[in-house]
């Protein structure tokens, strides 16, 4: 696929890092000559420094070959002005990234009306992230398949779990709960483990379950935490102001700590629901005095990684039950992680996921689909949800008879709002949505599965 794409920042760059993988051609547009040098030095890509609104820009970098174009500049307007040319062009495919709180309302108006195929909101997209993990606090992070139907869950095993020396086998039998283990971290090293693999203290496990599954799995392995219904907030930006909306709809108690005396008065007048703070989210005093030690849930949203990171270490030394760090440098995670900050966000990888879906729906055959894709592990395994939109030779048949590659495990299949835990007895049906948790880094449609 020949794929444009307009503005190489932390998301741009991290899109390009993806699909350069993926064997498309791609050419960058940016009008920062250091950025196009080091990206096109890195990846086998190529670069034209310039305007990716122009005209004659998009000509040169050959829009009017393209088939899709992702524009993730950080202005919304340039963003959907690339696209409206693109089109112009004969561009069949156009992504934008739109983050603007104002534009968000009309983001049925920008889709239909202006033939935009897909609008991405990386500081919504974070929040609902975000809230995600806050509806299950026994996880380090969730991910959610089937419109909600499924969901993975991140947890660690803990000193004295009774997962501790049991095989997976024995669990399913001992818990008596409908659920998988899809993938084991153990010391940074992913597994797809089978039905013999023994858990350890402090492997990292990923369970697949239907949501109410997933709740009795978690009180049943002594890891259950109760509903957060208080949270402070530091940092008042765009992905706060969204997260404090979905939180103060689910009847969260919310508190929003803010350095800028403009921006505090401005989220006062748009969220009168919450407390606004004006003061040093890093001062230590103060998050003591406004309660840190009272609040169940605390979120670091500044724009600097190395306070948050600070923020979110205090907070673990009151400690605060639940802890959500963000940070925009990938590169942090491993460290945070061996420091047992797990819960953390990162808003470009969020967004990342979503348009890399999108992309590889389009690559696939009509047979099946893409409709979600995650990345877990450190990068090393992906989660992605197929859905089966005709018949193909491998359905109908019962995993028993398919071959299966080696890499790939069939987490669980939605059939009818039915959540299926598959068995060697059951197979893959016309209109069903199959999660496929994998290492292979190729599986692009369900047939790649196969052997």
């Amino acid at each position: 696929m020949r794929i444009l794409i307009v503005g190489v920042g932390k998301i741009g760059s991290t899109i390009t890092a993806y699909l350069s993988h993926e064997n498309h051609d791609i050419t960058i547009i940016d009008t920062n000559s250091n950025i196009i040098q080091e990206t096109v030095n890195s990846y086998d890509v190529s670069g034209i420094i310039g305007n990716g609104a122009s005209s004659e820009i998009l000509f040169e970098a050959g829009a009017k070959k393209a088939d899709l174009l992702i524009a993730s500049t950080s202005s919304d307007e340039v963003n959907i002005l690339s696209c409206l040319v693109a089109k112009k062009f004969g561009v069949k495919y156009t992504i934008a990234r739109v983050r603007n709180p104002e534009y968000s309302k009309q983001i049925d108006f920008i889709h239909k009306e202006l033939d935009i195929n897909m609008i991405v909101n990386p500081e919504l997209e974070t929040a609902k992230e975000i809230s995600r993990i806050l509806r299950f606090p026994s996880a380090l992070r969730i991910e959610t398949f089937g419109n909600g139907r499924v969901e993975i869950a991140e947890m660690m095993i803990v000193k004295n779990s009774p997962l501790i020396g049991k095989s997976l086998v024995e669990l399913r039998e001992d818990l008596n709960v409908n659920f998988l283990i899809c993938i084991v971290d153990r010391d940074g090293k992913a597994y797809i483990p089978d039905g013999n693999f023994i858990l350890e203290k402090y492997d990292k496990i990923y369970v697949n379950a239907a949501s109410h599954e997933l709740t009795k799995f978690f009180k049943k392995a002594g890891n259950l935490k109760t509903k957060v219904r208080s949270i402070m907030i530091i940092g008042g930006g765009i992905i706060s102001f969204y997260l404090a909306k979905i939180l103060i709809d689910s009847g969260v108690k919310v508190k929003i700590i803010e350095l800028d005396k403009k921006r505090c008065q401005h989220l006062s007048e748009l969220l009168p629901e919450v407390e606004i703070i004006c003061g040093e989210g890093s001062d230590q005093t103060l998050l003591i005095e406004e309660g840190i030690k009272n609040v169940e849930s605390l979120i670091t949203l500044t724009g600097l990684d190395e306070e948050n990171i600070i923020i979110s270490l205090f907070a673990k030394t009151i400690p605060v039950p639940k802890i959500i760090t963000k940070i925009n440098r990938y590169n942090l995670i491993s460290i945070l992680k061996s420091i047992n900050l797990d819960s953390i966000i990162t808003p470009k990888e969020v967004t990342a996921y979503h348009m890399i879906r999108y992309v590889r729906s389009l690559g696939n055959a009509l047979e099946s689909e893409v409709k979600t894709l995650y990345k877990l592990v450190n990068n090393q395994v992906e989660a992605q949800e197929f859905y089966i939109a005709e018949t193909t030779k491998f359905t109908g048949i019962k995993f028993k008879d398919l071959k299966i590659k080696k890499d790939v495990l069939v987490a669980s299949i939605i059939r009818k709002n039915k959540v299926i835990i598959p068995s060697g007895q059951d197979y893959m049906g016309l209109g069903d949505s199959v999660i496929i948790v994998t290492t292979n880094k190729y599986i692009h449609d369900l047939e790649d599965i196969l052997e």
